[in-house]
């Protein structure tokens, strides 16, 4: 199908705003700055960046390779300026917990399935198209929706549902996906929103959204491994900032909010031993919160770009960092 105009970034200004002091400590152009967007999509975030700092570099990370050839082409006027990988944003970081390894000055992460994934109705993110039941974000990747539906047991599959999906009818759903199953395996996005629609009672289908929402959800969570990428990913981003540097992370979810909230409590927390009165001199926090809680967006963006009304944005900055604290002094001072 033809591509579709790229969308909105979501909190794109905010995003800027929150991130542009970390990249400009040194040279107002960005220059020397590094920036990881460590979910690329077609590049709409990294776009802005690059324009508005005309000395960064960026490296973009994604898993789906459309997504990178569509990024490439969009952001092919900065040159070198830009690096892109083929990877998982865990995968990225798995290798830098070397003490040498390159700090960075910022990392972007705009979670869950994009716009553009979502458009493309061959991809079986979406239960709004007849489909092939795939859902993969990375094409290479071996396991697919269908191969969960058609190959988990009930107690799996309704496990799968309630963890990933928060679906509370996720037993009823199970057992029919296996008595249909073994008569005609799913192949389709048609065949499983039919079954989704007759277990879930209409009452609950009038309340809590389209009866496909959460399913699909689970599924293509487990399917990207979703959760386990970013419990990996976000820890290692935060080591991997300079001092000073800056992480947002905006979820949709959530499951995925919630590794987040916890991960940047554990970052802002004093190192103190517990008990102590008082708080030891080089044990204060490694990080410091950019907002208050959560942040959503406002009405007029919402209005605007209907994505972002599920968003959830936090922010942290490095004021200290434990390695440099850690690393022995050279002889040349450095």
């Amino acid at each position: 199908m033809p591509d579709r105009q790229p969308h909105d970034p979501v909190l794109l200004d905010r995003c800027l705003e929150l991130l542009t002091p970390a990249l400009t400590r040194h040279a107002d152009d960005g220059s020397g700055a590094v920036l990881v967007d460590a979910t690329l999509g077609a590049g709409g975030h990294a776009e802005r960046f690059l324009t508005e700092l005309s000395g960064l570099h960026l490296i973009g990370l994604d898993r789906d390779q459309t997504a990178l050839s569509l990024a490439a082409d969009r952001l092919a006027p900065f040159g070198d300026r830009v690096t892109f990988v083929h990877t998982r944003y865990d995968g990225f970081w798995a290798d830098r917990d070397d003490r040498n390894a390159p700090r960075v000055d910022g990392a972007l992460f705009d979670l869950g399935v994009s716009s553009m994934q979502l458009d493309r109705p061959e991809r079986g993110f979406s239960y709004s198209h007849d489909a092939p039941l795939d859902m993969r974000m990375d094409q290479d990747a071996p396991l697919t929706a269908a191969d969960i539906v058609n190959t988990y047991d009930k107690r799996a599959l309704t496990r799968l549902l309630q963890e990933y999906g928060e679906e509370r009818f996720a037993s009823r759903i199970a057992g029919e996906i296996v008595r249909r199953r073994a008569h005609t395996p799913f192949q389709t996005t048609s065949q499983l929103v039919e079954v989704l629609y007759a277990m879930i009672p209409a009452p609950a289908r009038r309340t809590g959204g389209h009866p496909a929402k959460r399913t699909f959800q689970a599924l293509r969570t487990a399917v990207n491994g979703e959760l386990d990428s970013l419990r990996a990913a976000v820890p290692a981003a935060l080591e991997a900032l300079r001092e000073g540097g800056r992480i947002v992370v905006m979820s949709y979810q959530s499951l995925e909010d919630r590794i987040v909230k916890g991960e940047f409590a554990t970052a802002t927390a004093s190192r103190t031993p517990a008990g102590l009165p008082v708080e030891l001199p080089g044990h204060e926090p490694l990080f410091t919160s950019l907002t208050r809680g959560a942040e959503k967006a406002s009405a007029e963006e919402i209005d605007v770009n209907p994505r972002s009304a599920s968003v959830r944005l936090r922010a942290l900055e490095k004021v200290s960092d434990a390695r440099s604290e850690k690393a022995p002094v050279r002889r040349d001072g450095s």
